[in-house]
């Protein structure tokens, strides 16, 4: 991945960090909440990727074991704050890291969390390809954001806007699609669900 890329994307999240909270805490919350209780039915080991300000980590229940990473340092210092500042036990730990270089052993969780973050990576299908190696047989991969139309106008315009978009941080060309054709060609592991009652998606993935 370009370290251009990294810097433009670490420069928009060290903005973000002054904002992101007051923008998306409650817009996001039945969906953090869904993506950290659906890791935890899964196994009590969690990896989280683009933790961000933390906003997921207060929904994983007691007993999890949650390592919560993101490529912003700036997003993680907020996110230890919330966790000292709400007691938050159940984050073993917070690292600074590229999605496509996790430094864990393979099949190391139960369940890795992808809270909206999947859409803006430079290379999803390279950091999804770590997240399935760190991902033990038969865990899942929860996969929280909302992803473009598929077919249609709406589609043209959004991958017309899609190279502002990701200058600022944001997403909105990245189709649900990309992710079920990286699964489908790696043959293990296959989607699972869908939940979207409005808007916004949280997709759950098993290794086999």
């Amino acid at each position: 991945m370009s370290k251009d890329v990294l810097a433009q994307q670490e420069r928009a999240y060290a903005i973000w960090a002054k904002f992101y909270d007051a923008v998306y805490r409650r817009l996001l919350a039945p969906f953090q909440r869904r993506t950290a209780l659906n890791a935890a039915r899964v196994g009590p080991r969690i990896l989280e990727i683009g933790a961000g300000t933390g906003l997921v980590l207060r929904y994983y229940p007691a007993g999890t074991e949650v390592i919560a990473t993101d490529l912003s340092v700036a997003m993680l210092k907020k996110a230890s704050d919330k966790v000292a500042e709400e007691g938050l036990s159940q984050v073993a730990g917070i690292v600074a890291m590229d999605a496509c270089r996790l430094a864990f052993l393979d099949a190391t969780f139960d369940a890795v969390t992808v809270p909206f973050v999947i859409t803006l990576v430079p290379d999803p299908e390279g950091a999804l390809d770590e997240i399935a190696r760190v991902l033990k047989p038969g865990g899942e991969i929860i996969i929280a954001s909302r992803f473009g139309a598929e077919t249609g106008f709406q589609a043209s315009v959004e991958a017309a806007l899609g190279p502002a978009m990701k200058k600022i941080g944001w997403s909105s060309d990245f189709r649900l699609s990309r992710v079920t054709k990286w699964a489908e060609k790696r043959g293990d592991v296959s989607l699972v669900d869908v939940w979207s009652p409005f808007f916004f998606k949280v997709v759950r993935f098993a290794k086999h």
